[in-house]
Order: C-alpha cells, then structure tokens, then sequence
C-alpha cells in the first residue's frame, strides 16, 4: 500500500466500468513502469471511439513531451491487446486545473480549495456535496460544507461510497495551480519543458 507522507493513500479509489475500465487495467501497470501515474480513463461513443487517458507524474506534472511518451506507449499496448473493436483514437492529457481528485492524497494534497463530490449512496438522503475539503482521514474524505439552517460543518464522506470528485475552477485555484507548477519547475521536478496542467497529445 502507497502512502504519502501525511499518511493518505496514493493508490486510486476511483474505478472506471465497461471498456475504460478494461483500459485502465491494461495501462496502470505501463504508466507505472514510464514513472507516471493514472488519474482516468474516459471512452467516448461514435463512428470512431475515443479514448481520453489522464496521467501525471507523481509531482502532479505532466509536460507535453510527457503527453508524447504516454501517447506512444499506450498506443502501442492498445494495438498489440486489441481491446477496441473498430477505429478508435487516442487523447493524452493532465487532470488540469479542476482536476478529478481520484485517490486518497488527493483530498490532502487540496485541502483548503472548493471541490465537488457525488456518492454512489446518500448520507442522510444526499449524495451531491459541494465545500471546502479538509484532508483525509481514517478512510474519509473531509469536506466542510454549508447545512443550510444548522450552518457549516466538516462531514467525513467515506472513500468506498464516493463516486466522482473534482476540484471547483476558482481564481484562487487557478493562482494556487500556476504557484505550485511553477515551485515544481524551479525546483527541478520537473525536468521537461512546459510542465504545466492543460498539455495534451492527440493520436490517430
């Protein structure tokens, strides 16, 4: 088990049905051995299916010669596997600025920003929560949000039932996401060119 150093897990909660999800098993493991991490795996319909695949560097970085990287390699995997019947084409690309927030760490890495979060059951009749997250802790995600009449509280929403999550676009994240891919940069973690949230590599 993965686990960072506030004690949340780095492994992902979120999982992918049908198709994606039989992508994601297959590319997981390759994103891995390149030093990449998945975040997900969406498949859209039509004549020619496409397949959008969300990947960082463990920093949170994704440059676009990154995209590049991940572009070939999967595609080769998915040509030699076969998964898809007919013509499908393949979109790599960061989690960007609202990012989906697919693992426990995520909700630590974050906390103090606006996020969205939908369950797959509800909790005393709700399952859509929107607020400030708060961390993780003891398999919750915490996230302070308005009650109405009983005002705000911190809820622990937890990690088995969460269904979707994503940061909320505000000035504020934009500022924090531009200051932290930058810090990443002068520090060297980032040794490619463009590091940064909204790169993205298309491949027919």
């Amino acid at each position: 088990m993965q686990v960072v150093e506030g004690g949340a897990e780095t492994h992902r909660f979120y999982r992918e049905t049908g198709l994606a999800a039989e992508l994601a098993a297959l590319v997981e493991p390759a994103l891995g051995g390149l030093g990449f991490r998945l975040v997900r795996v969406n498949v859209l319909g039509g004549e020619t299916r496409t397949v959008q695949i969300m990947a960082e560097r463990p920093d949170g970085t994704m440059s676009i010669d990154d995209c590049e990287t991940v572009s070939r390699q999967v595609s080769a995997l998915i040509d030699v596997a076969d998964p898809i019947a007919g013509a499908w084409r393949l979109e790599v690309s960061s989690p960007g600025i609202d990012r989906p927030l697919v693992r426990p760490s995520d909700f630590e890495d974050w906390a103090g920003y606006d996020a969205k979060v939908e369950l797959r059951e509800p909790i005393d009749g709700r399952k859509r929560f929107k607020g400030r997250l708060e961390g993780f802790e003891a398999g919750e995600a915490r996230i302070e949000v308005d009650l109405g009449a009983e005002g705000r509280a911190v809820l622990g929403l937890p990690i088995a039932l969460i269904q979707d999550a994503k940061l909320v676009l505000t000035d504020e994240l934009i500022r924090e996401a531009l200051n932290r891919s930058k810090l990443k940069m002068k520090k060297g973690s980032a040794a490619h060119d463009g590091a940064g949230f909204d790169d993205q590599e298309e491949q027919d």
